[in-house]
C-alpha cells in the first residue's frame, strides 16, 4: 500500500507511529509550515515533522508544508497514491485533492460522529461532562467531518476516584485523553485499512440532524465562574488545560488554575500560578 500521511499534532504522532510499527511506512508526510511559537517567536516544527526527522532510516520520506495544498497537488499525483491518511492536519482538503488517491481519504477523528464535529472534539467531550467518547474512521469529503463512516470504536471514561458519586469521568485532562484516544484511533484504522481496500467495508453516511459543531476555544473561555458547580469547573480546568487555559481574578492579578480536583463537592486548587510568579500549590493562598 502506498499512502501518504496528512498530521501536525502530537495525537498525528502516535497515529503514525503505530502506522509504521504495523508496517504501513508513508510514501511522503503533509503537515502545516514551520511556526514561530514562545515570547522569543522561535520557529520550530510541527511535531509531525520533528519526530520523523528524529527517525533513523525514515529521515529521506519527503515532507511537505504547503500553505495551501493546492502548491503540492501534482506532486502529491505523481506518488500514485492508493489512499490518503488524515490525522489532526489542521486544514480542510480540497477535492481536487482528495480525489488523488484511488481508494480515497481516510480519517482519525477523535469523536462519536456525528457528534462532536469541528476542531476541539476532545476539549469539548470533557468540558461536557461525557461519559463516553471514542474515535471514527471516516472517508473525508470537503466538508469537516461530514464524511461516511467506516467504522467507530467508543471509549468509556473511568470514575472518579474523587468526588461525587455522580461524576462522570476521572482526573482526565486534554493532553491524557488525547494520547489514549490517539492510541485507540491508530488500533481501529490499522484494522480497517486492509478491509477497507478489499472492498469489505460499506461507508455508513452521517446523520447530519444529529450533528453537534464544536469551536476554538479562546482566553476569555477560560474564566473560572466560582458560583457554577464544582464538578463543572474541574471539567472546565481539564478541558482548557494546556489550551488556553484557566484562571480567575484576585486583587487585581490574573491567576492561572493548572490542576484542580473535586472533594465533597467543592473544588480544590491543588496547583496554580499568579502572573509573573512560578507555579505554587494553591494552598499557599488559603486556596
Amino acid at each position: 500500500m502506498k499512502y501518504v500521511f496528512f498530521g501536525t499534532p502530537d495525537f498525528a504522532v502516535t497515529i503514525l507511529e503505530h502506522l509504521i510499527e504495523a508496517g504501513y511506512v508513508p510514501s511522503a508526510i503533509v503537515t502545516n509550515p514551520d511556526r514561530p511559537v514562545g515570547r522569543k517567536h522561535t520557529i520550530t516544527p510541527p511535531l509531525v515533522k520533528k519526530w520523523i526527522l528524529e527517525q533513523e532510516g525514515l529521515k529521506d520520506i519527503p515532507v511537505f508544508q504547503p500553505e495551501k495544498l493546492s502548491e503540492i497537488k501534482d506532486d502529491l499525483a505523481a506518488l500514485e497514491p492508493d489512499i490518503f491518511i488524515v490525522a489532526a492536519y489542521g486544514k480542510l482538503i480540497p477535492k481536487s485533492v482528495l480525489d488523488i488517491p484511488k481508494h480515497g481519504s481516510l480519517n482519525v477523528h477523535p469523536s462519536l460522529l456525528p457528534k462532536y464535529r469541528g476542531p476541539t472534539p476532545i476539549q469539548t467531550a470533557i468540558l461536557n461532562g461525557d461519559k463516553e467518547t471514542g474515535v471514527t474512521i471516516m472517508l473525508l469529503d470537503e466538508k469537516m467531518d461530514h464524511g461516511q463512516i467506516l467504522k467507530i470504536s467508543k471509549y468509556e471514561f473511568p470514575r472518579q476516584e474523587r468526588g461525587s458519586p455522580e461524576a462522570a469521568i476521572s482526573n482526565y485532562d486534554y493532553p491524557t485523553l488525547s494520547k489514549e484516544l490517539a492510541e485507540l484511533g491508530a488500533k481501529t484504522l490499522i484494522d480497517v485499512i486492509p478491509d477497507w481496500l478489499e472492498g469489505k467495508i460499506k461507508p455508513v453516511p452521517q446523520d447530519d440532524a444529529l450533528a453537534i459543531y464544536t469551536k476554538i476555544y479562546k482566553g476569555e473561555d477560560g474564566l473560572l465562574d466560582f458560583n457554577k458547580p464544582a464538578e463543572e469547573l474541574d471539567c472546565k480546568v481539564r478541558a482548557l488545560n494546556q489550551e488556553p487555559g484557566t484562571y480567575f481574578m484576585k486583587d487585581g492579578k490574573r491567576i492561572k488554575v493548572l490542576k484542580a480536583h473535586v472533594e465533597n463537592n467543592v473544588l480544590i486548587l491543588d496547583t496554580i500560578q499568579i502572573e509573573g510568579k512560578k507555579p505554587m500549590s494553591g494552598s499557599l493562598l488559603g486556596l
